[in-house]
């Protein structure tokens, strides 16, 4: 991939420390692990927890982060957000010079440090959505980012759909279930989910012309993360390893568990 900063060398008995820490909370090789990390404030580097955590998964094994970029549609609060306050010129000036979403280079938007050090790690992949992609790195990276269709965000043909039914499991450190992008994956699956529609820009190629830029529209699922703290104060303990990942506090669990437990809570309490 394009756009990569030289990684900084990491010291490897720290990197082997933080490798133990992740065995003994149950990261097993081989596995399919998708991470979602907040690292402000635990003193720990980003580069030695990617490389502690592909240590442990070995080269059978494959880590996935999100990688999304929310701004890139006209529809969404992040965008709504940047132009509040604007007069419609302005507001159509800034859209004309968006650029469309590029797989190999547009960075991820409030992923973190260390979404983004997976996302640009030698080898890395990442799945095409122009909303919400994913980064992978490992055995399985190239096969698991591929075929992302637009109109699933986070649904069954998502990367997210193929670590449901691939029994993948999800590692939270130093954060808590309202980033449990797993749950998102629950709201297709609930009857009837109420859709919406939505409109990003995205790289085209025409024919007998260079590759362009325009706007597209389409239909999916209406994504809501407002309950997902609720969802996960519910979730049985039962299903959670929890513990410390360099003195940060860290959950694993399984995603098929987690869309399950999601697919119950929403149908009995979503109105």
């Amino acid at each position: 991939m394009s756009g990569r900063a030289t990684a900084a060398p990491t010291d490897p008995s720290r990197t082997s420390a933080l490798a133990a820490g992740l065995r003994r909370l149950g990261v097993r090789p081989g596995a399919r692990l998708l991470v979602h990390a907040s690292l402000a404030g635990t003193g720990l580097r980003a580069e030695r927890l990617r490389d502690a955590l592909t240590e442990v998964l070995g080269p059978r094994g494959t880590l996935v982060v999100p990688a999304f970029t929310p701004a890139n549609s006209r529809t969404s609060s992040a965008h709504l957000t940047r132009t509040a306050g604007m007069s419609e010129a302005q507001v159509t000036a800034f859209r004309e010079r968006m650029p469309a979403f590029d797989a190999a280079s547009t960075p991820s938007e409030g992923m973190g440090v260390f979404a983004e050090t997976v996302r640009t790690a030698p080898g890395a992949r990442r799945s095409g959505h122009p909303q919400t992609s994913f980064a992978a790195l490992g055995g399985d990276a190239g096969r698991l980012s591929a075929g992302h269709p637009l109109t699933c965000h986070l649904g069954e043909e998502s990367p997210l759909g193929a670590l449901c039914r691939e029994r993948g499991q999800v590692l939270m450190i130093n954060v808590g279930f309202s980033v449990c992008t797993a749950f998102h994956l629950a709201e297709y699956r609930i009857p009837k989910p109420p859709l919406r529609m939505y409109a990003c820009v995205v790289k085209v190629n025409l024919p007998g012309r260079r590759q362009g830029e325009e706007w597209t529209a389409y239909e999916d699922v209406a994504l809501d993360d407002s309950d997902f703290p609720e969802i996960g104060r519910a979730f049985p303990p039962s299903e959670l390893r929890e513990g410390r990942i360099g003195g940060a506090g860290a959950m694993l669990f399984g995603i098929p568990e987690a869309v399950g437990h999601a697919v119950h809570w929403m149908t009995e309490n979503r109105r």
